[in-house]
């Protein structure tokens, strides 16, 4: 591995409950583990995106409307092309970016994570497996600790 301090990448997922006005898309998602989550990418200072059911890739800074879409009633053909257009957004990001980490429930990394893996370096999932409750104490004890 380079020996030079290896970047971050991170990617936190959308959630439903949403802002009603046409807002950044950091301010358009308004669940508590969405604010959880990105005050603890904020406070890393890396670079982070957000995977949207609707847009696919936002950076944090673009303006959205609020929509209804998630990728959990989404056909298995419509979850896949998501991924690849997320994947081709990203692909550009990884030349400079090391280490991906991922704040994202199943549905979100099923088909990002096999090419994802292939394209950075390193790639992480420092919730998987975790309920909701287990991620928001995860993330209330890591911004603490920040």
């Amino acid at each position: 591995m380079n020996s030079t301090k290896m970047k971050n990448l991170y990617l936190v997922s959308c959630v439903s409950k949403k802002s009603c006005d046409r807002s950044h898309a950091k301010d358009l998602y308004q669940s508590e583990w969405f604010k959880k989550a990105r005050t603890f990418v904020e406070r890393s200072g890396a670079p982070w995106y957000i995977l949207s059911a609707k847009h696919g890739l936002l950076h944090p800074d673009e303006l959205v409307t609020p929509y209804e879409q998630t990728l959990n009633k989404m056909p298995i053909h419509e979850r896949k092309l998501w991924a690849t257009g997320v994947l081709d957004k990203l692909l550009p990001m990884l030349t400079t970016q090391q280490t991906v980490i991922v704040l994202a429930g199943i549905r979100y990394r099923e088909f990002l994570m096999p090419c994802l893996r292939q394209m950075a370096e390193d790639v992480r999932i420092p919730m998987e497996g975790m309920r909701i409750g287990e991620q928001l104490a995860w993330l209330s004890k890591h911004n603490e600790q920040a």
